[in-house]
């Protein structure tokens, strides 16, 4: 289990992942085969995964049991082992990141420019009577459940050639790996989604890596203003790096933080952003936006809870809408964000606090539980 492979394009890879057999327990560091790849499917080395709270969320609050064993990790980076029949993109040897929402370029979806969902994306998670997942993990003669089609936990992975991104050579794996989910997800809600104006005053609900880069996006948009709302004051400093201009305690105040907000910005905020997952704050960023023109976004995941708000908040000119990785065509968005953070234009090593190992996966998870980390970076195989 060295991470490093002198297998051919059909022969089965065994190598090192962490796995999770069942919801809220340590993930296990075991010997996985994984299959060679199909027609139009992709076989790459990971060689760096960190972790997402998404990761964190399937993990801990893993209700349906059918999704277990499984692989978790999906923001990564890697390069091509081989490739299956029908692939012309990509070839051995290239630098890549896979992508948890696919672009096949030919679908209405990936046709039309209102959206960048696609018509071959599938559910996050599988419940009972769905059509079973395709995996090319398995694992003690058990399939492992491909997380988000990906599955980065893990020395070497399988993913569907429209669900993978290349990117330039001289691209580092170690750092690049993050804009394959939350750093785009939170910059394109405040670009593409909010379509923040320039001169705009915007709240940004959580200080996460996902919310961190909202406001990074807030300001390359041109905000004047910009708002960090997190009941942690311990990121206001890492969040005026990011250019975040006021901080805001919803524990230091006796009335609601819409109320606060109001208060601060002459009747609301042009736009917010949640970047929690949670539905209360949603509503609460709803209501924080200034009535007639007011745009919200939810950007945080969560599928446990109904979202509620008063008809007369949305009447009254508010735009309430959400976001799947920041709006980007994937494959297409990826790319153009490698090419940002290689010409200086984002920051991507300042949302970097701690680099581990695959095998210290628990302790990357323990210190995302306990607030202690925005993105841990695990090298998964050498280069």
């Amino acid at each position: 289990m060295t991470g490093i492979s002198t297998a051919g394009p059909s022969t089965v890879i065994r190598c090192k992942a962490a796995v999770a057999w069942e919801p809220n327990k340590p993930l296990m560091i075991e010997e996985i085969e994984v299959a060679p790849p199909q027609a139009n499917e992709v076989r790459i080395k990971i060689v760096a995964s960190s972790l997402c709270r998404s990761d964190l969320y399937f993990l801990l609050e893993g209700k349906n049991g059918s999704n277990f064993p499984m692989v978790l990790g999906h923001e990564a980076a890697g390069i091509v082992e081989s490739v299956g029949p029908g692939v012309t993109e990509f070839k051995q040897g290239d630098k890549v990141i896979p992508i948890f929402l696919p672009q096949c370029r030919e679908c209405r979806f990936c046709k039309s420019p209102k959206t960048n969902l696609c018509a071959d994306s599938v559910p996050i998670v599988h419940y009972e009577g769905m059509p079973e997942p395709v995996s090319r993990l398995t694992c003690k003669g058990k399939k492992l459940t491909q997380f988000m089609r990906t599955s980065t936990f893990s020395e070497y992975t399988v993913v569907k050639q429209n669900a993978v991104a290349k990117i330039e050579p001289a691209a580092p794996l170690d750092k690049v790996c993050l804009l394959g989910c939350g750093i785009s997800t939170g910059y394109g809600a405040a670009v593409n989604t909010a379509k923040v104006e320039p001169g705009s005053t915007c709240a940004v609900f959580g200080l996460g890596a996902v919310g961190l880069a909202a406001v990074m996006g807030c300001k390359a948009a041109g905000a004047k203003r910009i708002i960090a709302v997190d009941t942690n004051p311990d990121k206001f400093d890492k969040a005026k790096e990011f250019g975040a201009t006021n901080f805001v305690n919803p524990k230091d105040h006796d009335k609601p933080i819409s109320q606060v907000l109001s208060d601060m910005t002459n009747g609301g905020v042009d736009y917010s952003l949640e970047c929690i997952g949670n539905v209360g704050v949603m509503r609460s960023a709803l209501e924080s936006c200034v009535k007639g023109w007011g745009v919200s976004v939810i950007v945080g995941f969560t599928n446990e809870h109904d979202l509620s708000a008063r008809p007369i908040q949305l009447i009254s000119g508010r735009t309430w809408t959400g976001s799947a990785f920041g709006g980007f065509k994937s494959k297409d968005g990826v790319q153009q964000m490698v090419k940002a953070y290689m010409d200086k234009k984002i920051k991507v090593d300042e949302f970097i606090t701690h680099n581990l190992t695959l095998n210290e996966v628990n302790d990357a998870i323990e210190l995302l539980k306990q607030g202690k980390s925005i993105r841990t970076v695990m090298r998964i195989s050498p280069e």
